[in-house]
């Protein structure tokens, strides 16, 4: 399934835009359009890209935490290291437990997502922003030859920005 974006400033070229669609007979069920007096970003299943990676670091802190601890736990028994002296023999594994588990939270967030929560991309455009600023989406849900038809519409209303996703699951 392919998906099809359109994001409009004004209320009235949003209606236009969606009427005009309509009128090219794509199908009432496969367009939506979403903003103040429509339906939400939750309704249509829109998910804001900083909670997925919340939840993405979370499920892999849950994974990563316990096996950072165990290795980092057996390496020092193993090779017997002895890096805190003051520690002792039970100490320096559990402080290698402890700096294993540290590793593996540093990774779990930083594969998890947490780069692009901290930097950013400039070319990700969140919609949930632009609704909540007042704009409004058109998603366009269908096969090739529909969304080309409907880019092809929507354009001429100037959108602020029209993005196409390939949806293959």
């Amino acid at each position: 399934m392919n998906y099809l974006v359109a994001v409009i400033p004004e209320r009235l070229k949003a209606e236009e835009a969606y009427a005009a669609l309509q009128r090219a007979n794509l199908g009432v069920e496969s367009i939506e359009i979403l903003g103040r007096g429509f339906k939400s970003a939750d309704q249509c299943g829109l998910i804001d890209p900083a909670e997925r990676a919340w939840r993405q670091i979370r499920w892999m802190l849950v994974w990563l935490l316990p096996f950072g601890f165990s290795a980092g736990f057996l390496f020092n028994r193993i090779t017997g290291l002895d890096t805190f002296t003051w520690a002792g023999r039970w100490g320096n594994q559990w402080l290698g437990g402890g700096l294993g588990a540290i590793a593996a939270a540093m990774g779990g967030f930083f594969i998890g997502g947490g780069v692009g929560l901290l930097v950013g991309s400039g070319k990700a455009l969140s919609y949930r922003r632009c609704l909540n600023q007042g704009e409004f989406l058109i998603v366009v849900r269908g096969t090739d030859p529909l969304i080309r038809q409907a880019t092809t519409i929507l354009r001429q209303f100037r959108p602020t920005t029209l993005q196409g996703y390939d949806h293959s699951e």
